[in-house]
């Protein structure tokens, strides 16, 4: 038996919407095609996250948005799973074109300490404990396993694609608290396989990269994404005098994520000041026009040299070995 509920082809500027049964109490929506990843499919699942809390339905109990999709859960003493697919079609009907979509979306900067010595430990029990051959790890480290596998000429081109853009908060998952973050710049994309097999730790505010995805680690945990950083608490489970939200969770999903970078030093200085109760975090509330990405995407000398990263980067991929 599918668990394909019905489609809807794409129309107007809106994606391809397959409505699958999850449960006896969910239905999951998915957005366009599985590959590649696009930004566009995934504002589209923040807007229809959106639009239901502006347009609540009556037994819809959460919504969570996804990479290109959108978890619906519902209350079936209430409504029933017809009634829900119905309630969003309706919805994805009044959904503007991409181009007049605004979502909420606050801005936050997080400095980051790049080649840190927690990031350094995990590496480095993995290769003692994990995987002495394997390939990711050089000199002790992922970085210049990222800066090979991306074209890269060093270690400082690599930093400037982290520091250059805004990373959009595609979507909050894996584990509570756990950011994945897309590049809003073409220029910026990076790309690293995971580990194989995964890391028995990772230092909690670790900074990582697998896939298209940048994370940051809320807690520690086990881990398959390549490290390369540090920055500060993105999650508060006790409560302290100053936490930086009601929510334990700092980043929400739809934020930017602007990094600047520190030495570590002065990384380890401000996360004394956040464990201490002492350090406001930098967060500007906002909106984001998806106008601004489609205007970005579309320049022709930023698409070519878009383009450009990314055949550079193709060819350096074959030439090295993956995990």
């Amino acid at each position: 038996m599918s668990a394909i509920i019905t489609t809807a082809e794409p129309r107007a500027g809106r994606p391809k919407v397959t409505y699958r049964t999850a449960g006896d109490r969910a239905v999951l929506v998915e957005y366009g095609h599985t590959i590649p990843v696009d930004l566009s499919v995934n504002f589209f699942a923040h807007a229809s996250a959106q639009h239901l809390a502006d347009h609540p339905v009556r037994g819809v109990l959460e919504v969570a948005p996804g990479l290109r999709s959108l978890l619906v859960y519902y209350d079936p003493a209430v409504i029933g799973q017809d009634r829900v697919v119905a309630a969003l079609e309706e919805l994805h009907d009044d959904i503007p074109e991409p181009a007049s979509i605004v979502l909420p979306s606050r801005r936050l900067t997080l400095p980051i300490a790049f080649d840190d010595s927690a990031s350094r430990e995990a590496v480095n029990r993995y290769r003692i404990s994990t995987r002495p051959d394997a390939p990711n790890v050089v000199d002790g480290n992922n970085i210049d396993y990222l800066v090979r596998y991306n074209g890269l000429p060093n270690r400082e081109a690599f930093a400037e694609r982290i520091l250059r853009t805004e990373w959009w908060n595609a979507f909050t998952g894996f584990y509570p608290g756990l950011p994945s973050l897309l590049p809003l710049d073409p220029r910026s994309e990076i790309i690293a396989p995971k580990y194989n097999p995964a890391r028995g730790w990772t230092p909690e505010g670790a900074v990582a990269l697998g896939g298209p995805c940048l994370v940051i680690h809320p807690i520690e945990s086990v881990g398959s994404y390549q490290l390369f950083g540090r920055t500060l608490p993105i999650s508060n489970l006790v409560r302290q005098p100053r936490s930086h939200r009601i929510d334990p969770i700092l980043i929400h999903p739809g934020d930017r994520i602007t990094f600047v970078e520190v030495t570590e030093g002065e990384l380890i200085e401000l996360r004394r000041q956040v464990f201490e109760g002492r350090y406001d975090y930098a967060i500007e509330p906002g909106r984001y026009a998806v106008a601004d990405h489609l205007k970005l995407g579309s320049d022709p000398e930023v698409a070519a040299e878009a383009q450009r990263r990314r055949a550079t980067r193709c060819a350096a991929q074959e030439l090295v070995k993956v995990p």
